[in-house]
Order: structure tokens, then sequence, then C-alpha cells
């Protein structure tokens, strides 16, 4: 009954006359993603398949030769058979890798015999490309994502950059967007493309001096500038200003040696060529250069010291900060330095009673929280005291004036005394000669008595002296004296009637001098 269904079988068009054959066809697959390599297989009627292989070439030892998938090194869902054992001979290969590219071979054992595919399945490994246009741009220009597939076609993708997403595949940069891009197939986010760098070029930011703010006179101090920037500022794009004078160009600048005129306000500057010319400003720091006293400058007032009297001794310096503590020392022994005595603190030391044994060389120390410097030696000299105290000095000075006024008056009573004899002179002059005419009045016949003469003339020269007082250049003007008789009786022919000597001296009467206006 077999052998009469098998000769049925065999007359039977398209069964005993199917031949051995496999198809298979070139494919395209991407870096990272998984594919299926299409085959077919077909063979005699009456075979069966007990089993099937896929094989790779390989060159080994310089030859080429068919290794199968199972002998590769590779991990154990990398090839994965997908066929099955009556005409599908499909190949899944996971995570695609470059070396995945190359010919593969399909064979398959029957009952009665077995074969091997004639030709081959060429798999090309390609990948996605992420372009960039423009690569490199500047800050506020506009740049554009471009995601190529080395297979063929347009699939849908999707931008990362470090990893981010990216909504935006066109669009305005700024320095925030720099970083690396890559692009990816929407919804098999594992085949991705090798990634590419964004260089966004913009102008120095952020520029940083960095320096101390305070420094010892003496001591070294390094000043660095630094910046962000794209490209980055190379050191001759950096230059140092003190009080907005240039100084230096670079980014580092080292003082060896910090002196005072060292402080002020520093700040840099950077620049790229980015934007044209334009630099950008560092924030300002002030360098503070302390250093101990120096400069002493000690004074003393008056140079000289009466004893008992008092002395004032000044002493200033140049610090920075200002000296906070000032001591004073003398020295009595100018050849010992072990004859340092204390004699007082701050910057002014007096002395209220000055004796004898204050003489000496005074020595001022000024000291803050750098150092401490001394003062050259300030000698003080002690006088004694003078007979007179100083509380009579002004006395003394009082009576010195006084006596040189004297002086004065007395030069001036001189000169007054002889201008007024020469002018009592001439008077006297005059006076005789008025008087004379008195008496040679035919009216009087008794002639003055000697007593009265003298009287009248010393009347005269008291009043030339009055009139001298009140005016030693004016002209004097004297009224007539008038003698009057006792008895108006009498006649100038009675000469037994006048009276006597001491009656005429009664009857002598003086008018008042009256000064001429």
């Amino acid at each position: 009954m077999g052998i009469f269904i098998l000769i049925i079988l065999a007359i039977t068009p398209g069964v005993w006359s199917r031949d051995w054959s496999v198809t298979l066809g070139n494919q395209c697959a991407l870096i990272g993603s998984s594919l299926v390599l299409k085959c077919e297989y077909d063979y005699p009627y009456g075979h069966v398949v007990n089993a099937v292989s896929w094989s790779k070439v390989l060159q080994v030892d310089g030859e080429l030769m068919r290794v199968p998938l199972s002998e590769l090194p590779e991990p154990p869902d990398h090839f994965r058979y997908v066929g099955n054992y009556h005409g599908l001979c499909n190949l899944r290969i996971n995570d695609v890798r470059p070396a995945d590219q190359g010919r593969y071979y399909f064979s398959f054992v029957t009952t009665f015999n077995r074969w091997r595919s004639k030709d081959y399945a060429f798999l090309f490994v390609r990948e996605l490309t992420a372009v960039l246009v423009p690569s490199t741009v500047s800050e506020g220009e506009s740049v554009r994502l471009i995601c190529r597939s080395g297979c063929g076609g347009s699939p849908s993708t999707v931008w990362f950059r470090d990893g981010q997403r990216v909504q935006e595949s066109d669009f305005q940069v700024s320095r925030e967007d720099a970083g690396k891009y890559h692009c990816a197939i929407r919804g098999q986010e594992s085949v991705i493309s090798a990634s590419v760098t964004l260089n966004v070029q913009y102008a120095p930011k952020n520029v940083t001096l960095l320096m101390p703010e305070k420094v010892i006179a003496g001591s070294s101090v390094t000043i660095t500038c630094s910046s962000e920037a794209n490209p980055a500022v190379t050191p001759e794009g950096y230059n140092l200003y003190k009080d907005g004078q240039l100084i230096v160009s670079g980014q580092n600048v080292t003082i060896a040696d910090v002196r005072p005129n060292d402080t002020g306000l520093y700040h840099c500057t950077a620049w790229n060529n980015i934007m044209g010319e334009d630099v950008t400003n560092s924030t300002e720091v002030y360098l503070d250069v302390q250093y101990g006293p120096t400069t002493m400058l000690v004074s003393m007032n008056p140079h000289e010291a009466a004893e008992g009297g008092s002395v004032n001794m000044t002493c200033s310096s140049d610090a920075n900060p200002a000296a906070d503590s000032y001591t004073w020392y003398r020295q009595s022994d100018s050849n010992s330095s072990s004859s340092m005595l204390w004699v007082g603190s701050g910057k002014v030391l007096t002395l209220h009673s000055v004796e004898a044994s204050d003489k000496g060389v005074y020595v001022c120390q000024a000291r803050n929280s750098v150092g401490e410097r001394n003062s050259s030696g300030l000698l003080l000299v002690t006088v004694k005291k003078e007979h007179h105290d100083s509380q009579f000095q002004p006395m003394i000075i009082g009576l010195a004036a006084l006596a040189a006024a004297v002086a004065v008056m007395a030069l001036l009573l001189l000169i007054w005394k002889k201008k007024s004899q020469a002018k009592a002179e001439k008077k006297a002059s005059l006076e005789d000669d008025q008087l004379d005419n008195v008496y040679a009045n035919p009216m009087e016949t008794c002639p003055p008595s000697p007593s009265a003469h003298s009287a009248l003339r010393s009347q005269r020269e008291s009043v030339q002296i009055y009139d001298a007082v009140l005016s030693d250049e004016d002209d004097v003007t004297y009224t007539t004296v008038t003698i009057k008789p006792r008895n108006p009786d009498h006649t100038n022919n009675d000469k037994a009637s006048c009276p006597k000597e001491a009656e005429r001296e009664e009857a002598v009467i003086y008018a008042t001098v009256v000064k001429s206006s």
C-alpha cells in the first residue's frame, strides 16, 4: 500500500519535480537595530529536514572560510533562527554591530541529503548620522539639525543634547545650546547616531580677577584673570589695570616685592575677537599693602627747657594700619643700649616740671600689627632758672615800657620849653614897653613902687606860661593894666597925696588875660 502511494505521488506533477534551492536577499541594518535576514528554501518531496544552520564568511589564517554562527563568540541571543523546517529560513540579528556586516549562507540537512545555498545574503551595517548646519556658530545665529540614515529612506527621528531631549531641530542658539547632539529612531531610541558637537562661540563672560585683598609689603603676590569664553581667551587677550591705568598684559602677573605704592584698585579685561573690539571687564579688587611704621618724625617744643618749666615731645610715623602704640624711652648714656629707660606712652610726651636729671636722648618707638620701629634720638637740653621768676616778667616789661614813655615825654617837654622860652622873651620885651607907657600916663603923678613893679612882672610871667600851655604857636593878646589910686580926689599934681608903698601895692589890679581867637 505504501509503495502504491509513492507511485501515485511520483506521477503527480510538481511533487517529485521540486528542486533544491535557497532564496536570499541583501539587506541593510542600522547599528543598534535588530533585523530579520529574509530567507526561503526548498527541497524535493519526500525529504524531511532534520537540521538547519547559518554561516558567515570570515577570514581565518588569511583564508576566507564559512564559519557556523553557532561557533562565533557572540552573546547567546545575538543570532536567532526564526525560520522553520519546511521552507522558511529567516535569521534574526539583535543589536546589530559593525562586525555583523558580511556574507551569510544558509544550509539544511534532510533525511536523504544536505544542501547549502550557492548564493549568499550580504548584510550592510550602517548608522544614523547626525549633522549640524553649521557645526560652529556664533551666539545669536541659527542652526539646523539633520539626521541621515545610511540605509536610505527618511525614518522618523528624535534629537538629544547631552542626553536631554531636544524639541526643535531648527533654532537660534545661545551659549547654553553648546554640547553633544545625537539623533535616534523614534520608537527605537536604542538606534542612535554617533554624537556631534555644536560649537557656539561667544565673547568672554564672568571675567574674574583673583588676588588677595591684603598683603604685607615685601612679600610676593600673584594676580590671575580668568573668564568663560569660546574660543578661550589667550594670555595676550588679558590686560591688567591699576587705578584705571594699563600696567601689563597677560593672564597671570606676579609682583615679587610688593611696595606700599602698589596699593590701589585693580581690574582686568578679556578679549577673544568675538563681538569685534569689545572687551569685558572684571569687577574691581582693592589691594591693601600693609607695612610697619616708617618715616619716623620727632619734634620738641621748646627746643631748650628751663628747669621747672614744661616741654612737649611729639612723635609721628607713616604706617598701614596706623600705629596704635607709641612708647618713649630716655637714654641717659649714649654709649650703652642698656640705659634705655621707659618714660611714657602716647604720641605726645609732656614733662611738666623739667629737672636737670631729665636731660638726655629721647627715643620714640611706634608699633602696629605689622611691626615696630624706633625714631632717631631727640636730645633734651635743660638750662638753669634765671633770678627773676617768670611771674615778674610782665611787671618788668611794664616798667620798661613806662620808662620809655617817660623818656619820650621828657624829650617832648624839653622841646616845648625851648619854644616857650623864646616866646616868653619876646613877650616880656613887649610888656615892658606897655608898662612904661602906663606909668607914663600924665594922669598918674605917683611913680610905681619897686614892689608893685616886681609884682606886675611876676603876674605877667604867670600869664605868659598859662598862654603858652594853651597854645605855643598862636599869638597872645594881653589887656591893658590900670592902676587905680586909693583916693580918686587926688590929682596928679598932689605928690603929697601919693599913697605909701604898701598902699600902692594894694591898689594894683590885674586884668584877666584872654587868648585871642
